[in-house]
């Protein structure tokens, strides 16, 4: 069943809930157990969430159901897995499994390149595992791949 949804910027008193989306969007192949919670402090993941909100490029977005943010959209100008250059915020997406599928994802991504291209961001860039379903949901909405390594696609997409 699909719910309605709205998208509406995080709350400064919200930056805490993008750890729980940052654990969501860990990708985990079939057959493979989660990982411990507490993976998203280790320091290749910290740079996602640490000290959210005073950096240049840190904008967050939230889809909302009957009260709840359900999935989340936030860029970073960090030196992540997708890191492109200084002037290029990476995308973190993510939605809590029962509420993927419904286009909730779609609408954070462009919500949120609308957001890159209104505070005069020229591109934005993204990492997923090749293996990853939400590959086609980039392409989709805009990013292309313009790097990748054993597991990975660098993607892109072009905003300004």
């Amino acid at each position: 069943m699909t719910e309605k949804f709205s998208l509406r910027p995080f709350r400064e008193a919200e930056y805490p809930l993008l750890e729980d989306f940052l654990y969501e969007a860990i990708f985990i192949h079939e057959g493979v157990a989660k990982p411990p919670r507490d993976i998203v402090e280790r320091p290749e993941l910290l740079v996602y969430t640490e000290n959210f909100g005073t950096r240049r490029g840190d904008y967050a977005l939230g889809a909302e159901v009957g009260g709840r943010i359900v999935g989340a959209v936030w860029t970073r100008i960090m030196n992540d897995y997708g890191h492109i250059d200084d002037d290029t915020p990476s995308f973190a997406i993510s939605l809590y499994e029962d509420f993927r599928g419904q286009g909730m994802g779609t609408a954070l991504m462009k919500a949120m390149l609308d957001k890159l291209k209104s505070e005069g961001f020229a591109q934005a860039s993204l990492a997923v595992q090749k293996a990853n379903y939400a590959v086609r949901l980039y392409k989709k909405v805009g990013f292309e791949i313009t790097d990748e390594n054993e597991e990975e696609f660098i993607m892109i997409c072009h905003i300004g």
